[in-house]
């Protein structure tokens, strides 16, 4: 058994919100005061840094046990310990020392601007933020951010990968102040879920980006290493979204007995899964050899269609019925979130396939 990170009172709340906070605002920014205090931003971040120690596969834990309850709150959750995480990676002291504080105890929401970059890094799409120098030397943004989570107000930061003035340089990564000159947030996004997740859309224009908002100056090899914690917490909301739905389809009457079999599959499915993610975590293979973790997250999607098929398959029509069961309606939706939560799936079978090609022409011209 997997140790319990989320304290009964707050699986209390969660439960009670869950539905709210995916179909309205209305406790989006209570959201996030209720995760830190629980403490869970602080597992897996070292002590000397203000955390609570533990190791990364613990963070993913957290959240997965999280995502059982509500994936509003375990995508919120995502993008506040992901932001952490990046800090822990970072080259540049100043801005842990600014930022991570504020961040642990939730003063700060963490805004992780990183999918453009983490699509940028496997050559799916350009840069939209650019870098310009002023007159007077100051390194100076622009650009937009069409999605982005955590943006709760009155102040959150939005890391952004920046396209460097200087031809043959290196993007750089860096983080910017939601009260800084410049940073402008949009209304929330219109979604079909997750509407308690204070996600919406930003402009960044003549951004000034002083030393502690710079994460680093080689933004690939930053990327590279903080992709396995960005991409192994989002496997994270997979695994808590196919434990609640195999739950609830273990509550099958005797008429779908024939289902068994295939829940106890879905059970070991899983658990495979997850020790494989905890493994490529712990050891740093995941940073080398990306394509195993994008591997991990595909086959924890499909999972999840098949985890939410057996809950409709088990329950029947009493699946349609509101007033019976009104937590499979919602699991429904989010689990159509898993597919295209950046890098989308199709995103990552594409980098798959292109990897693929490229180890077959290297093939080739060495037996050539």
């Amino acid at each position: 058994m997997s140790a319990q990170w989320v304290a009964p009172a707050l699986q209390t709340w969660l439960a009670s919100h869950a539905q709210s906070l995916h179909s309205s605002s209305e406790f989006a920014d209570a959201l996030l005061p209720q995760l830190t205090q629980a403490g869970l931003t602080h597992i897996g971040v070292p002590t000397e840094w203000g955390g609570a120690g533990g190791e990364a596969r613990h963070a993913v834990e957290a959240l997965s046990q999280v995502a059982e309850h509500s994936l509003t709150a375990a995508f919120v959750l995502w993008a506040q310990r992901a932001f952490i995480d990046y800090l822990c990676v970072s080259d540049n002291p100043v801005a842990r020392e600014a930022w991570l504080p504020g961040l642990l105890s939730g003063h700060t929401a963490g805004a992780t601007g990183l999918s453009n970059a983490m699509k940028f890094l496997s050559a799916l799409e350009p840069l939209q933020v650019q870098e310009h120098t002023a007159p007077q030397g100051e390194r100076r943004v622009s650009g937009r951010l069409p999605w982005v989570t955590n943006l709760r107000q009155p102040h959150f930061t939005v890391a952004a990968a920046v396209q460097a003035e200087q031809a043959g340089s290196p993007p750089l990564v860096v983080t910017l102040d939601s009260q800084a000159t410049g940073v402008q947030r949009s209304q929330d996004l219109d979604l079909l879920g997750l509407c308690g997740s204070n996600t919406a859309a930003i402009t960044l224009s003549d951004v000034v980006v002083p030393l502690h908002g710079v994460l680093a100056v080689n933004g690939p090899a930053f990327l590279k290493r903080a992709r396995p914690m960005f991409l192994s917490l989002q496997c994270g909301m997979s695994v808590g979204l196919v434990r609640a739905a195999l739950r609830a389809a273990e509550q099958v009457g005797s008429a779908r007995d024939v289902l068994r079999p295939r829940i106890a599959h879905a059970w070991e499915l899983l658990q495979g899964l997850q020790a494989t993610l905890g493994e490529g975590l712990e050891s740093g293979r995941f940073e080398a050899d990306a394509a195993a973790l994008f591997q991990v997250r595909l086959q924890l999607a499909a999972l999840v269609q098949e985890a939410i098929q057996l809950e409709l398959q088990g329950s029947g029509g009493r699946a349609y019925l509101r007033d019976q069961l009104p937590d499979f309606g919602r699991r429904l939706q989010e689990s159509a979130f898993v597919p295209v939560v950046t890098p989308s799936l199709t995103q990552l079978q594409g980098e798959l396939q292109r990897q693929a090609q490229v180890q077959a022409q290297a093939a080739t011209g060495a037996a050539a």
